[in-house]
């Protein structure tokens, strides 16, 4: 917390104040560590837990004094305070809405727990505000001691007298040399640098610079002494983008350069002064190979200073280091891309493809000259590394520099296994065909032809099988990757055409994608989007759909400015039926666009950039195409957008609805497919569901479930029938067309993502009383029961929603007790997921409330009413407002009753009061209004402080609550001393405005609650006349 702080952490810079943590992947790690050393110090080191801090750490806190359980007293309804207290008399921990104020780690430990998924947010709010945490804890003496390297003991020895806080501050000095550690493994192994070249060349220009009068130079130095385990002096954010140390020199003859050392060589930043600056990392000049290079060009005193014999002592020296790190990249290189071939033989076909010859010469362009193979600087990386490098710091130093910010944030609906699959190689090259000879042939001549013999080889490429994988790594292994990527930045159009051609082919290689967006290929394609020559246009398109199959490629083309040039291509002719040669060739742009979007949409921001640059109207507009080849690629971008807000929104006031339902009785069943998947996402609008079945499309839903072969199709349009079916208008509908029982028949021998879908619409179709008994009768519960079984979450969630519904039948509660359907769900209480949980608890009401002899049955469950009663003390209120209705409907029975309040249930009721949200006060109201019905349980509620929050729920707009309050409140008011309490919290008015309400049981209620409260007020009264 200390060295990693200032030295590891990103932090913002701020015109005024101080600046923020970065949300980077680095500072989240950092931030997670950090999390987990704070829960448990207070298990491991209860000792230290307990120390108290020279000054109270504070911050401004999400938790309100409702998050405060046991342990601290609510001075007012939003200040807390801790009941352990320090030896002067202040609270250890303090809550002042908005701040909070903590003393020891023991009330850190405990706070972080009370803020269950705000944790992170806690803990960096508390970093951000509190900048030298240390200092705070253990005083200026500790801190200064921990900001060096290591702690010295004599230092420490002194401090004997304080020996807890020296083992705290071992303890931090501990956490601090992890967290150093933890973000040096988070830098990715491709960017790893060897900062030993950058050592041997700055010791060698110190040495020339002490000699003399002639020197070359004043001064060198690092700006940091911090030297990181892995040699590099960079914080380990900057390490990432392949930083190693940042140097200030000072010639003789100009101001100080301020110099950044990299592993893609050496350029002058924006003034880095020293180790804890949070800006200044922009590159300000050109790329230099090494310091030599970068400090001749800067000073003409040094260029004329440095003798020959000096030049020739550093030539040396960098040519040994050289070949040491050069042998060591070699082999991550081919490690990493297993790429079986020589470095110097790399070398020898780039000078071929340099020198080549002819009437007409290409001349490399500049992003070519920077893939070059080999460098003399000892540490620019080889291969792929370096593009790779090359790229970041292109993307760093564009204007649009929020870019690589943009980075941090991105998500992506797939996930990133393609990323990590290993690639595979023939073992020998006995094992490779005659084919992959053939294509390195090729490549040689395409390396080193004019520009008919480049057309001419890049049509031979393309007589081949590209699409097989031998044919796709042949153009990778020998080069030929690097140079269809250098023709596209070419002016001939015929060039581009075939490298472009045989790039959409092979681009359907993992590995061939990859390495596109490696070497900075998929910028190039992107500008391709502007030619004026539509097949270009179309054929880049197609590629980038091609490549955007990961996430990194998807970020890249929307950096790139390459969504826009995508939406543009989708404006075509309106009239897509009757079209001329020329449109024609149009439409199939608007296709490759639409393929290219599709590919993008997978990423969130990507749909975004999609909404933003106007891509929905045109979207709608293409979906009118009567070509299935153009409404494949629509359709699906239009569901993968669909789980936005903005984009089903945008579906339905754009007219789109009544397409999708015409397509799902086209003969083609992958757009079948996606139409349904796009009304499934979509139908969660009411308004959309009537627009289906206005539209006539709940029929042809049903007709899709007949395709029981093809299952992704079959869980679309199950998924389509749930949604819809949430409209009881809808249910009748479906009715008609026999839905129900096409259901029930499938829920057996059916995959999980299909079986989701149909319990979800069993679910919804079982709230219409008489569907429930015709899915007994067809064997439905039987089925549902047995699904209660799995591990799957969210089947699980909607199986005993289905459950609970069906329930409420009789004959369908006979079949669920004697299939032990009830110890089935019950089990699900102990399930780690809040949803199954709650779900579980819902379904349990019906449950028993409908079973012959219920109390008999719950008590049959051996641990069961310990375990509802453990949940109570959950965090999640849809968890706690299930179980309250599940406990209401327990307590009826008596003997459970009285097992319930052995278990505590009165105090961990009275605990939750506190609560805001209706629908838990509602069932939590009810729950305490049964449970009054045991024992002391009416005056252990009113010594557990739970009536005062009972009577501010009538001030709440639900009527629900004002029934189940008014209820719990006149079983409480049995007793004298909760009367009193009411009537002190004011809540006889809203009582009597609550007796004209038309409900008669909230009626009595309420008139009960005045009455009992009426009665002690006369007898109180009566009590002071007569005695």
């Amino acid at each position: 917390m200390g060295a990693s702080l200032s030295r590891a952490a990103q932090w913002t810079t701020a015109s005024t104040g101080t600046g923020k943590l970065e949300f980077t992947p680095m500072n989240e790690s950092l931030l997670r560590e950090l999390l987990r050393f704070v829960e448990q110090f207070n298990s491991r080191h209860p000792q230290e837990a307990a120390c108290v801090f020279e000054e109270p750490l504070q911050w401004r806190t999400t938790l309100a004094a409702s998050d405060f359980r046991t342990g601290y007293d609510i001075i007012s309804d939003s200040d807390v305070q801790s009941h352990e207290e320090d030896g002067e008399g202040h609270p250890l921990l303090q809550l002042l809405p908005p701040t909070v104020y903590v003393r020891c780690f023991s009330q850190l430990s405990t706070l972080v727990h009370l803020a269950d998924d705000r944790k992170l947010e806690e803990v960096r709010a508390c970093l951000e505000e509190n900048r030298s945490p240390v200092t705070k804890m253990l005083g200026d003496s500790f801190a200064r001691i921990l900001e060096k390297e290591s702690a010295h003991d004599d230092a420490l020895s002194k401090m004997k007298d304080q020996e807890v806080k020296v083992k705290l501050f071992l303890l931090l000095q501990n956490l601090d040399e992890q967290l150093l550690s933890k973000c040096l493994e988070e830098i990715p192994e491709q960017v790893r640098a060897d900062p030993t070249p950058v050592q041997n060349e700055v010791e060698l220009l110190t040495r020339l610079s002490s000699e003399g009068e002639k020197r070359p130079l004043k001064s060198l130095r690092y700006t940091s002494d911090y030297e990181f385990s892995n040699g590099c002096r960079a914080p380990p954010w900057r390490q990432v983008h392949g930083e190693i140390c940042y140097l200030v020199i000072e010639p003789c003859d100009t101001e100080a350069l301020y110099i950044t050392c990299s592993t893609a060589g050496v350029f002058l930043n924006g003034c880095i002064k020293q180790d804890v600056e949070q800006s200044g990392y922009e590159r300000t000049s050109d790329t230099y190979k090494d310091l030599m290079t970068l400090l001749k060009t800067r000073s003409p005193h040094f260029a004329e200073n440095i003798t020959d014999q000096d030049l020739g002592a550093a030539t040396k020296k960098t040519e040994h280091v050289e070949s040491v790190v050069g042998g060591e990249q070699g082999q991550l290189q081919r490690s990493n891309d297993q790429q079986e071939r020589n470095v110097h033989e790399r070398a020898r076909q780039q000078r071929t493809l340099n020198k080549a010859g002819g009437e007409k010469k290409y001349e490399p362009c500049p992003r070519w000259k920077n893939l070059s193979l080999r460098s003399s600087c000892g540490y620019v990386m080889i291969g792929l590394v370096k593009r790779a490098l090359n790229y970041i710091y292109d993307t760093v130093n564009t204007p649009a520099g929020a870019m690589l910010s943009d980075t941090l944030s991105e998500s992506s609906s797939v996930s990133e296994e393609e990323e990590e699959q290993p690639e595979r190689r023939p073992e020998s090259n006995t094992d490779l065909p005659s084919e992959y000879w053939q294509i390195q042939k090729l490549v040689k001549y395409l390396k080193g032809g004019d520009q008919t013999a480049t057309v001419l080889t890049l049509c031979a490429m393309m007589d081949f099988n590209l699409m097989q994988e031998t044919c796709q790594l042949a153009i990778r292994d020998v080069g030929g990757l690097e140079v269809l990527i250098n023709l596209l930045d070419t002016d001939e159009v015929k060039c581009k055409i075939g490298s472009l051609k045989i790039l959409r082919k092979i681009s359907h290689n993992v590995q061939i994608r990859r390495a596109i967006v490696d070497m900075g290929g998929l910028q190039s394609i992107v500008k391709i989007l502007d030619s004026p020559v539509k097949d270009l246009k179309a054929l880049a398109a197609e590629t980038i759909a091609n490549v955007a199959k990961f996430r990194r490629a998807r970020r890249t083309i929307r950096q790139y400015g390459g969504i826009k040039k995508l939406v543009k291509l989708l404006d075509c002719v309106p009239n897509l039926a009757n079209l001329t040669a020329n449109q024609e060739r149009d439409v199939e742009v608007a296709r490759s666009g639409a393929l290219a979007l599709w590919s993008c949409s997978k990423s969130t921001k990507n749909k975004e950039s999609i909404r933003r640059a106007g891509g929905v109207p045109l979207l709608g507009q293409l979906l009118k195409s009567p070509h299935d080849s153009m409404l494949i690629p629509v359709v699906g971008t239009l569901q993968e957008c669909a789980s936005e807000e903005s984009y089903r929104s945008a579906i339905q006031t754009e007219g789109m609805v009544s397409d999708l339902v015409k397509h799902l009785s086209s003969d083609n069943d992958e757009l079948q497919m996606h139409c349904a998947s796009a009304i499934f996402k979509c139908a969660e609008n009411q308004q959309t569901r009537e627009l289906v079945r206005k539209y006539k499309g709940l029929q042809p839903l049903v007709s899709l479930l007949s395709k029981a072969d093809n299952k992704q199709l079959l869980a679309a349009a199950t998924g389509a029938i749930w949604k819809c079916s949430i409209s009881v208008e809808n249910v009748a509908k479906f009715q008609e067309y026999k839905a129900l029982e096409a259901l029930v028949g499938m829920l057996t021998d059916q995959p999980e993502e299909v079986l989701i879908n149909v319990v979800g619409a069993l679910g919804e179709f079982a709230q219409v009383p008489a569907n429930k008994a015709t899915i007994g009768k067809r064997g439905g519960i039987k089925c549902l029961v047995n699904l209660l079984t799995g591990t799957n979450q969210a089947l699980l969630v909607n199986v005993t929603r289905a459950v609970g519904a069906c329930a409420t039948d009789k004959d369908n509660m006979a079949i669920i007790d004697q299939l032990d359907g009830v110890r089935l769900v019950w089990s699900l209480l102990k399930n780690p997921s809040a949803d199954v949980q709650s779900s579980a608890a819902w379904a349990l009401c019906p449950c028993i409330e409908n079973a012959k002899d219920a109390g008999e049955m719950v008590r049959s469950l051996v641990g069961g009413l310990e375990l509802i009663v453990n949940l109570l003390k959950s965090t999640n209120n849809e968890v706690l407002a299930s179980i309250c209705a599940a406990i209401a409907k327990i307590a009826k029975d008596k003997e459970n009753l009285a097992v319930l309040t052995d278990h505590g249930v009165v105090l961990l009721l009275a605990k939750l009061t506190d609560t805001t949200d209706d629908r838990l006060r509602r069932h939590l109201a009810e729950a305490i209004g049964h449970c009054c019905m045991w024992g002391n349980n009416r005056s252990t509620f009113g010594d557990a402080r739970a009536v005062a929050p009972l009577v501010r729920y009538l001030k709440s707009k639900d009527k629900a609550v004002h029934q189940s309050t008014a209820m719990a409140l006149y079983e409480l008011s049995k007793d004298p001393n909760n009367s009193i309490t009411m009537h002190g919290k004011g809540a006889v008015k809203p009582l009597i405005h609550i007796m004209s309400s038309e409900d008669e049981m909230l009626q009595e209620a309420a008139a009960g609650c005045v009455r009992n409260i009426r009665l002690l007020a006369l007898a109180n009264r009566n009590a002071q006349l007569f005695y």
